[in-house]
């Protein structure tokens, strides 16, 4: 009896095959664990859900070893088959070797006459549908920097106002950064903080952003010290008319004050109904002119002598 399912990369937000892991091990009851020895301890029959083509050429190394002296006590799937002679001695190796779809049982049928055709159904981790809410709040930005305690006090307010609300998370990646296990834990406090009324998004296009932001109550975020006149996601948000819920300090923009064009999350007693987020977010497309595109240029361009 397979009694876990080991793959390679592990993380379901960032791996289609680590989503296909992990719902299949919940289907099995069994846990999902990484490919390296000591990961697989003393488990009795993995089963080996991989695309070789992902490993580095260490981890290469280090799978064709441990396959050789598991022979025949592991079981595996593939999602892929490149013809490497690492894949063909694992291939050899397992006890019983699963496939994904017809062109690899074709490809593979020759060196295992026994291998199954197999197939990958959905990977939809929470399929949920949108609740219709009184009020949404949309907040996105860096996955490195969801400011928990903030959004406490978001919760808090949304819960004053007596109306039901839900929160649409997006988010982006500084190059070289990725979803590690520190922004999945803290998602996962919003999922609980919030009582399960966050809908992730992911990542959004520019059209997408767009219309979240016309169509949204508030945009939700929230900064290290306060805002500062170079967050783009802020400035997006006031060009488009849409109140914004942040942290002001001495040295955010100026002409930006509290409940006048932005609400400042740390003087807020209380949340604006619709007309009044509505003014607010009007006041803000005013004053966001003067931090538009063509400021800009004027300020940087050299004046020409006549």
């Amino acid at each position: 009896m397979i009694d876990c399912i080991a793959g390679y990369h592990l993380n379901p937000w960032t791996c289609g095959i680590a989503k296909f892991n992990e719902i299949l091990a919940a289907k099995f009851g069994v846990p999902v664990v990484g490919l390296r020895a000591v990961e697989l301890g003393d488990f009795r029959l993995p089963l080996l859900s991989l695309k070789l083509s992902e490993f580095s050429p260490a981890d290469v190394a280090d799978l064709d070893m441990w396959s050789a002296a598991h022979r025949g006590r592991f079981e595996l799937f593939l999602h892929a088959y490149d013809g490497t002679e690492v894949e063909r001695r694992l291939v050899a190796a397992a006890a019983r070797v699963s496939c994904g779809n017809r062109e690899l049982f074709h490809k593979l049928s020759p060196l295992r006459p026994d291998i199954q055709e197999s197939f990958c159904p959905g990977t939809l981790l929470n399929p949920q549908r949108f609740q219709r809410s009184d009020l949404s709040v949309f907040t996105f930005g860096m996955a490195h920097k969801i400011r928990v305690p903030l959004y406490r006090r978001l919760r808090d307010l949304l819960a004053a106002t007596g109306q039901t609300y839900s929160i649409y998370v997006s988010t982006a990646l500084h190059e070289n950064t990725s979803f590690d296990d520190s922004f999945v834990v803290r998602f996962k406090e919003l999922e609980a903080l919030f009582d399960g009324q966050v809908y992730f998004m992911g990542y959004l296009s520019d059209t997408a952003v767009y219309n979240q932001l016309m169509d949204c109550t508030f945009l939700a975020a929230f900064f290290e010290k306060g805002l500062r006149a170079n967050n783009t996601t802020v400035n997006a948000a006031m060009e488009c008319g849409c109140a914004v819920i942040t942290n002001l300090d001495e040295h955010s923009p100026a002409g930006i004050a509290h409940m006048k064009n932005v609400i400042d999350i740390n003087r807020c007693d209380r949340l604006p109904g619709i007309d009044e987020a509505t003014r607010i977010g009007q006041s803000a497309r005013e004053i966001a002119q003067e931090y538009g595109w063509d400021q800009l240029v004027a300020q940087l361009r050299p004046m020409v002598r006549t």
